[in-house]
C-alpha cells in the first residue's frame, strides 16, 4: 500500500477535524476524499503529507510513519494545495527551477523537467511571463506542474480544479489519467462529484470529520440510489402535494426541486402526469445522487 490509516484522527483544541477514519491506497490508483465543507478532507491530505500531526491513530506512507519520517515522505510525493500559493516575483519557468532545487536537482536536470512539464501541461508560450500576467487557469496548471518537479511517486491533489472554465478542468482531468497510466497514485479532494466518478477508482465520503462509506463510484451508486433520477421543479406547493400524493416512492426535497429515484423509468409515468407543466430531468443515477443522500442536501457550515 502506499497510503495505510487506522484509526486515524485529529483534535484541533475543542474541535474534532477527523474521528477515527480508515482508508488504504493502492499504488497506480486514484484514491478520492469527498465531503461537504468542514468534513476533514484537508486535514486528512495534510496528515498524509506531513503538514499535520495525527493526534492518535496510525498513518503509514510508502510504509513510513508520518511521525517519524516527514522528509523522507515529502521527497517522493508532489502536492498541489487548495491555493495557488506561486512566487509573484518570479516568472512561470522560475518557479519551477526554484522549486525543484529544494529536492536537490541538478540544474540540467530541472532545466530539462521544466521543459517537459510546460510542454505537458500547454504553458511552454508562457515560460518567460511573470505569475501576475497569466490567467487563472494557467495559474492553476503551473501549480501542477511544480508538483511534477521531482517526479513524485504519490501526487496529492487538493480541489485542483475549482473555479477553472470546463476547458481547463478537460486538460487537467486528461493530463491526471495520463499521470495514472503511468503509475502514479493519485490521492484528490474535489467538491465535483462528476470529477470523482471520472477520475477516481475508489471514493471516501466523508461527513461530519467521519468516514461515511468506501467503495468505486459505481458500487457506491449502486449500493445507495436506485438506477433512474426524475428532477422536478415547480412551486413550493404543487411540490407539497406531490410529495403527499406520491410519497411511497423514494424521494427527496430540496426547496422547490423533487428528486424522485425508481428501477425503472416507467415508475415516473404518474408524477409526470400529475405536474405535466413542470420542469424535468430523466437521468441515470450519479454519485452526487449517493453524496447528498448520504450527507444531506442542506448547508452545515
Amino acid at each position: 500500500m502506499i497510503i495505510e490509516a487506522r484509526s486515524l484522527h485529529k483534535r484541533f483544541h475543542d474541535v474534532v477535524a477527523v474521528e477515527s477514519i480508515d482508508f488504504d491506497v493502492v499504488p497506480g490508483r486514484c484514491y478520492g476524499l469527498v465531503g461537504p465543507n468542514g468534513a476533514g478532507k484537508t486535514t486528512t491530505m495534510k496528515m498524509v503529507y506531513c503538514i499535520v500531526t495525527p493526534t492518535s491513530g496510525e498513518l503509514t506512507v510508502f510504509g513510513m510513519d508520518v511521525r517519524q519520517s516527514p522528509r523522507e515522505i515529502k521527497a517522493r510525493l508532489g502536492v498541489v494545495p487548495q491555493d495557488n500559493n506561486l512566487d509573484p516575483d518570479l516568472t512561470v519557468c522560475q518557479n519551477l527551477l526554484t522549486h525543484a532545487s529544494y529536492f536537490g536537482l541538478p540544474r540540467e536536470v530541472a532545466n530539462r523537467r521544466s521543459d517537459e512539464l510546460l510542454a505537458f501541461m500547454h504553458l511552454s508560450d508562457r515560460a518567460r511571463a511573470r505569475v501576475p500576467d497569466i490567467s487563472g487557469g494557467m495559474r492553476r496548471r503551473l501549480v501542477l506542474a511544480r508538483s511534477l518537479m521531482n517526479d513524485p511517486e504519490l501526487l496529492i491533489l487538493d480541489e485542483p480544479t475549482t473555479g477553472l472554465d470546463p476547458q481547463v478542468r478537460h486538460l487537467i482531468w486528461d493530463r491526471l489519467l495520463e499521470l495514472k497510466e503511468r503509475g502514479i497514485t493519485l490521492l484528490i479532494t474535489t467538491h465535483y462529484m462528476d470529477e470523482a466518478q471520472k477520475l477516481c477508482d475508489e471514493v471516501l465520503i466523508m461527513d461530519e470529520a467521519r468516514a461515511v462509506d468506501v467503495g468505486s463510484p459505481a458500487q457506491l451508486i449502486r449500493k445507495h440510489v436506485p438506477p433512474y433520477v426524475m428532477e422536478l421543479r415547480t412551486d413550493r406547493k404543487s411540490a407539497s402535494d406531490i410529495r403527499q400524493r406520491f410519497g411511497q416512492l423514494e424521494h427527496q426535497v430540496s426547496g422547490q426541486n423533487l428528486y424522485f429515484y425508481g428501477d425503472t423509468p416507467g415508475l415516473f409515468d404518474e408524477v409526470i402526469a400529475a405536474l405535466p407543466e413542470a420542469q424535468r430531468i430523466l437521468r441515470p443515477a450519479s454519485l452526487e445522487d449517493v453524496f447528498l443522500k448520504l450527507t444531506g442536501r442542506e448547508i452545515k457550515h
